[in-house]
């Protein structure tokens, strides 16, 4: 592994997250206590700090905790605020959607989840404790999900008279079904990792002392590829997943288009030729 550069904060206001170099792997560690709730200020950071790792040539992300848990949730303020001035937010919200129209987009929470889904950059989520809520929302707009064996992962809004507010239910009928999306948020409950990987909503399940070495590993395997076509498949494989199998027919060529003027693409048929497959060092451009 490559020589790591000593842990950065991520912001001069609070140490919300840390940021560490490894070579072409940036690790974001999350320690916005007491339990990285995801709200306006640690999406804010975290979306800086996404922009900062792309401008400096990072070839994968790693997004994990440095507390006891990954997440525990959403910013429950946030929520108390709606419910004890509704007209306020309601006024809010109206502005929110109408500035979102007219710039065609989202709400703030899921311009956050597709920052991290169509950045060109994979992402690897490194899970343990509990991972809920808005954390695992988090987590799943992430490209690969490693989780600790121990750790406790669900959609448990329904426990607070709420239902997931950042696209969880949709994501999770897109990747697990809508019997599961269903019983998920519905019934609001804690699962293992080993579960949620058979249903398809995480990658990888590690015991817990392997969940650094396994992340960094991964997530080096992603440095260490042709990144501009990786970043195609991200991107293709977005399309595929919300626009459906012919829009991303459509789209492929143009998108493909960046491959064909890369180094990586020259290096692995070069290397191709002369050592068989598997053998190629690409350079990230």
């Amino acid at each position: 592994m490559s020589t790591a550069s000593a842990p950065v904060a991520a912001t001069t206001e609070e140490a919300l997250v840390l940021r560490e170099q490894r070579g072409g792997v940036t690790i974001l560690t999350m320690v916005y206590r007491p339990y990285n709730l995801i709200g306006p200020k640690l999406m804010r950071v975290l979306r800086n700090e996404l922009k900062t790792a792309q401008e400096a040539g990072s070839r994968a992300i790693v997004i994990r905790s440095g507390l006891r848990h990954f997440s525990a949730g959403a910013d429950l303020d946030v929520f108390q605020t709606r419910v004890d001035e509704p007209e306020v937010a309601a006024s809010a919200d109206a502005k929110a959607a109408a500035k979102a129209a007219t710039e065609k987009k989202h709400s703030a929470t899921v311009e956050f989840l597709r920052t991290l889904e169509l950045l060109p950059i994979p992402i690897v989520a490194s899970v343990h404790g509990v991972c809920l809520g808005g954390g695992f929302e988090l987590a799943s707009a992430c490209d690969y999900i490693v989780a600790a064996a121990s750790s406790k992962i669900g959609s448990v809004e329904a426990t607070l008279g709420l239902q997931p507010m950042m696209g969880a239910v949709q994501r999770q009928v897109q990747r697990a079904g809508t019997l599961r999306a269903k019983e998920m948020s519905m019934l609001g409950r804690r699962y293992d990792p080993a579960t949620l990987e058979r249903w398809g909503l995480i990658n990888l399940t590690v015991p817990d002392e392997a969940l650094e070495s396994v992340t960094l590993t991964i997530a080096e395997e992603f440095a260490n590829g042709p990144t501009v076509a990786l970043a195609a498949t991200k991107q293709l494989a977005y399309i595929a997943a919300n626009e459906g199998v012919l829009a991303a027919d459509d789209a492929m060529e143009e998108i493909q288009k960046p491959i064909w003027a890369s180094e990586d693409l020259k290096a692995g048929l070069s290397s191709f030729r002369k050592n068989g497959p598997g053998m190629a060092k690409f350079v990230g451009r």
